[in-house]
């Protein structure tokens, strides 16, 4: 018996290579029957005859097989080159079972010739050796150096450099600090210096799947100040972690909620003047003193303030709710503002609203507070139906709450305030993300959405095609437009404007220019002049795929700035998987969609979207340096698809069935009233990994004055996304900002790998990393504590649609003390 045994091995490997011959022929088959390349269909039969000759025990078996993996090498270098990742998905299985095929105790019953197994050797060892070449090289790097601080470019701000007052800091946006005692030579010190949880994690009964963690804190005088998803408001001593108060807005639940997420709280300084009425002495406060009014030394700990305590307040922090609110509390105790909302310290924000169901339309982005208006936006629900909330941007007395203006982009002509019992356009488009402002030039800044349904726009208006998808300048005074940019003509994509803008003067031609940078989610970086729209790095109208679904139309043109992350199309050999054949079956998958590039139109057939609606750009945006003029970036590349399925009535579910996935959550992506529901999903290999190959993502270096990309490199592992831990630093998709400094460290927490990373700006080069105990998906700041020192201020709170941990973590880096 135990001389059977190396032929039972042999035969063993014959089945082997037979049922991947076997799979090969049949998918290759079906490959090169729909215009796909004949290799695969090759291949199959290659293996079926080394796998008969094994059967038979005749040592050209190995001959066969040597000559098929010199082949395979072949073609896999004359489709992908020395890329390392698309080389192993063609080569990994083969070359596994080459080198057991190898092995002396494996080999030897087949009596082969001893040039025989040279010659499997041999391709091995080529193999091996091309394996280790490509390992060596990074075929996706651009290597390259950005300027250094160029002269008279240093910003006027009435931010103080320690703290970080707004969302991207300042209310233009840019996630730079001027700070400077962190840089690329001693990052590498960075410790944790105080952790905080804030008691909000995901998962909690009744959550809606989508709840995440988005925060930006804010610092102002010596506390920081932060929302959690489910809104409620915590103050931190900023050099400690101690908690100084806490308030609980007390939600609503059973919320028809999309995204449950809060990503920010807003602040507004104490009145250089008194208000009419008569308050304290303290309130009248100039504003270089109004922070540490603002943030006294005395701790008070409102754990759960259900909002009877009220306070006249000078400064005031702001919050949006799920419920629909905004509310304005004390930012020395936490307490709700008593002249705010007329006595009430919110406003409603379901006044006005159309087909208003709790919870579909609310602000996830912090509010805008301008010297003396808070302006709002919100998010509606997308794809659920044609009859949904009014996507218009009010503006409101920062001191009183009264309604000032609105600006409806379904009726943009009128913005005075809505008469009572009237209502706004329904269904208009809306600015989920946030704003930034201009207060020199009046301006407010919104990145506009587009009319749900996403995917299909037969019957849109000539106000919501000229406003969808754009960038637009609303006079601060009146609400009236005073320009808008249009980043995608006739959306079908979700390809609304998904970020902030930042506001940045670049010295171009000699000449100081006011400008505008705006992230798509298609990989445009816009650079328009913020005083009236006009481009000032040139943009190109381009001919687009046509042929929509019935009743609807394409844009014959999209506009394509010169500074662009796009991609280049997609092909089949451009199709990637974890072996060779589930890599053949992405590229079946990827010759049965619709695809002619970017800006394909969705269609029954089903359409592959690329870069999908998550963005190369999404709600993160990017870094500006006003010094160097320039922009770390984050392009993330990940494919989608998107097919349309016809509706027979209004109100039949057709893509969730009875049982919706997302609990409390309506039935997203039915489009009730539309002439179609949509499928909508990331392209997946039948293992679940993305279809095409890596790199998903990068930082990136752009020169905003010449559109130059100056340098590249993938970021990111997959150890938290494989379900081994490994650390192959493949290039990963992140949701979540970065941040500069003038030090020369840019940060990033937002990658799908539980990690916080230092980069130095310069090139681009990594130069520091510490695990997080969960997802990073928000955008880290930076400050000076009561101590001196810098610090980093990161949130891992996970992310419910990207399936990051879940977490609660506040977590500060510094230096140590000397």
């Amino acid at each position: 018996m135990a001389s059977d045994r190396p032929f039972r091995r042999l035969q063993v490997m014959a089945v082997v290579l037979f049922l991947l011959g076997l799979a090969l022929l049949v998918g290759g088959g079906v490959l090169a029957a729909s215009g796909g390349s004949p290799w695969y269909l090759l291949f199959g039969l290659g293996l079926g005859v080394a796998a008969a000759l094994l059967w038979r025990r005749s040592a050209r078996a190995l001959v066969v097989y040597s000559v098929l993996l010199a082949v395979m090498l072949a073609w896999a270098l004359m489709e992908v080159g020395l890329d390392w990742w698309p080389l192993a998905a063609r080569l990994d299985v083969v070359f596994v079972l080459g080198l057991v095929l190898a092995l002396p105790w494996f080999a030897r019953p087949l009596a082969a010739p001893a040039r025989a197994h040279g010659a499997l050797v041999a391709v091995l060892v080529v193999c091996g050796a091309v394996a280790v070449a490509a390992g060596l090289r990074d075929t996706h790097d651009v290597a390259g150096s950005l300027a250094q601080e160029l002269p008279g470019t240093a910003p006027a701000s009435d931010v103080p450099d320690s703290e970080w007052r707004a969302y991207g800091r300042t209310a233009a946006g840019q996630r730079w600090s001027p700070l400077a005692q962190i840089t690329p030579d001693n990052v590498r010190g960075l410790q944790v210096a105080w952790q905080f949880h804030t008691g909000d994690v995901r998962g909690r009964p009744g959550d809606p799947e989508e709840t995440t963690d988005e925060v930006t804190p804010l610092k102002i005088g010596t506390r920081l100040y932060l929302c959690t998803p489910h809104q409620s408001v915590i103050a931190l001593d900023a050099t400690t972690g101690t908690l100084a108060w806490r308030y609980d807005p007390r939600i609503a639940t059973g919320l028809a909620l999309q995204h449950q997420t809060c990503r920010g709280v807003s602040y507004q300084p104490a009145p250089e003047a008194p208000p009419a009425a008569p308050v304290a002495a303290a309130s009248a406060v100039s504003p270089a003193s109004a922070p540490m009014l603002a943030t006294s030394q005395r701790p008070l700990d409102i754990a759960a303030n259900d909002g009877k305590t009220r306070a006249d307040c000078g400064a005031k922090l702001f919050v949006a709710t799920a419920d629909g609110r905004v509310i304005a509390l004390d930012p020395d105790t936490g307490a709700v503002c008593s002249r705010f909302g007329g006595g009430t310290g919110q406003i409603d924000l379901g006044a006005g609203m159309p087909n208003l169901h709790p919870g579909s339309a609310y602000s996830t982005s912090p509010v805008i507070v301008t010297r003396h208006l808070l302006i709002v936006g919100g998010t509606v629900l997308d794809n659920y139906s044609t009859k949904e909330e009014s996507g218009v941007i009010r503006a409101f007395d920062i001191e009183t709450g009264a309604l000032v203006w609105n600006w409806d982009s379904g009726n943009p002509d009128v913005t005075t305030p809505l008469p009572p019992g009237a209502s706004y356009t329904a269904n208009s488009p809306n600015s989920w993300s946030i704003a930034s402002v201009d207060e020199a030039l009046g301006l407010v800044y919104l990145p506009l959405g587009n009319q749900p349904p996403d995917q299909w726009g037969g019957h849109r208006s000539p106000a919501v095609e000229k406003y969808s998808s754009s960038v637009v300048a609303l006079d601060l005074a009146t609400g009236h437009v005073r320009w808008v940019f249009q980043t995608v003509h006739h959306d079908l994509w979700d390809y609304d404007v998904p970020s902030q803008p930042s506001l940045v003067d670049l010295t171009i031609g000699g000449q100081q220019v006011p400008a505008l940078v705006q992230p798509t989610k298609q990989g445009e970086l816009f650079v328009l002049d913020r005083r009236t729209g006009q481009p000032v790095l040139p943009v190109a109208e381009r001919p687009a795929p046509q042929g929509a679904a019935a009743g609807d139309h394409t844009a014959p043109t999209q506009p394509k700035s010169t500074l662009s992350y796009d991609p280049p199309p997609l092909q089949g050999k451009d199709m990637w998987g974890a072996t060779i054949v589930d890599q053949m079956m992405c590229r079946i998958a990827f010759h049965k969609l619709r695809y002619e590039g970017r800006f394909t139109p969705p269609s029954t057939q089903g359409s592959l979207i690329y870069p999908g609606n998550f963005g190369t750009f999404n709600w993160g945006g990017v870094a500006v340096d006003p010094q160097r003029q320039a922009a770390f970036t984050t392009p993330t590349y990940l494919a989608f698809t998107s097919t349309l399925v016809p509706r027979p009535d209004a109100t039949t579910r057709l893509v969730q069935g009875n049982h919706p996935p997302h609990g409390v959550l309506p039935a997203l992506n039915e489009n009730f009233g539309a002439p179609f529901a949509i499928k909508l999903g990331p392209f997946l290999s039948p293992l679940g990994i993305p279809c095409q190959a890596p790199p998903w993502g990068y930082v990136a270096g752009a020169d905003l004055r010449t559109g130059r990309i100056v340098w590249q490199h993938r970021n990111g592992t997959v150890r938290d996304l494989s379900p081994v831990p490994l650390p192959f630093k493949m290039g990963v998709p992140d949701l979540g900002g970065p941040v500069m400094t003038a030090g020369g460290v840019a940060f990033l927490s937002g990658t799908m790998d539980d990690y916080v990373r230092g980069y130095d700006v310069r090139d681009g080069r990594q130069v520091w990393e510490s695990r997080l105990p969960a997802g990073g998906q928000a955008t880290p700041m930076t400050y000076v504590g009561s101590d001196g020192r810098q610090y980093l201020l990161v949130v891992a709170g996970g992310h419910g649609s990207t399936h990051t941990k879940p977490g609660d973590d506040v977590i500060a880096y510094a230096l140590p003390r000397r």
